[in-house]
């Protein structure tokens, strides 16, 4: 999907709370508004849907890739380092699909970005469950939205469908593999240099700003 005015184009962005590498890429993202005349749609991502409310360990979650925990986990922290970005040390993944409610609710009043912003802090930076409604409602606060209105969000399941349209969507694309960006037909998938980033933005006919 290409959306383009006369000035801002348009980009999907496909993404979840509980991934690391999506978060990696906020300051990349940050870095290209800068540069770019570019909007962010943020689509919700089923990474772990099936994780209980309570949390699932990393030994569980790992346990499935061919390379030991604790080399992935090192990895990560190599990366966080690398960035300057605040991570702290997890056992457990937690359910995201309330927050992607919230985001998505968020996103439709002009928030969206602080939204992910404070709710990967929750996760990466704080180790907070994100499928509790305390640590929820913090994030909306910090994100300078009405809690009282979040609530009436989760509690009316007012964008339920809304993320189930975004996973559908993901599905439509055969998107595998979070952050993925898509702009008209094509995709960049996984996390990236800014570079490879900027470059996929100009190929697609997006030009600098002056």
């Amino acid at each position: 999907m290409l959306i383009q005015t006369e000035t801002v184009t348009r980009i999907e962005l496909f993404s979840d709370y509980v991934c690391p590498w999506c978060y990696f890429m906020t300051g990349r993202i940050e870095r290209l508004y800068r540069d770019y005349d570019v909007a962010i749609t943020w689509r919700a991502f089923p990474l772990h849907p099936d994780t209980p409310e309570d949390g699932r360990s990393l030994d569980e979650v790992y346990a499935c890739y061919p390379y030991p925990k604790a080399d992935m986990l090192e990895h990560l922290r190599r990366n966080a380092r690398a960035l300057n970005m605040p991570y702290c040390e997890r056992s457990k993944v937690f359910n995201s699909r309330f927050a992607q409610e919230l985001g998505l609710w968020a996103e439709s009043q002009e928030a969206g970005d602080a939204f992910h912003k404070a709710a990967f802090a929750a996760y990466f930076v704080n180790n907070q469950n994100l499928a509790e409604r305390d640590v929820l409602m913090a994030v909306v606060r910090e994100a300078g939205l009405d809690d009282s209105e979040a609530r009436k969000v989760l509690d009316g399941r007012t964008f339920a469908a809304a993320v189930e349209r975004d996973w559908q969507r993901a599905d439509d694309l055969d998107i595998t593999v979070v952050p993925t960006f898509v702009l008209g037909e094509n995709k960049l998938v996984g996390a990236h240099e800014y570079r490879s980033l900027s470059a996929f933005v100009s190929e697609n006919g997006v030009r600098k700003k002056n």
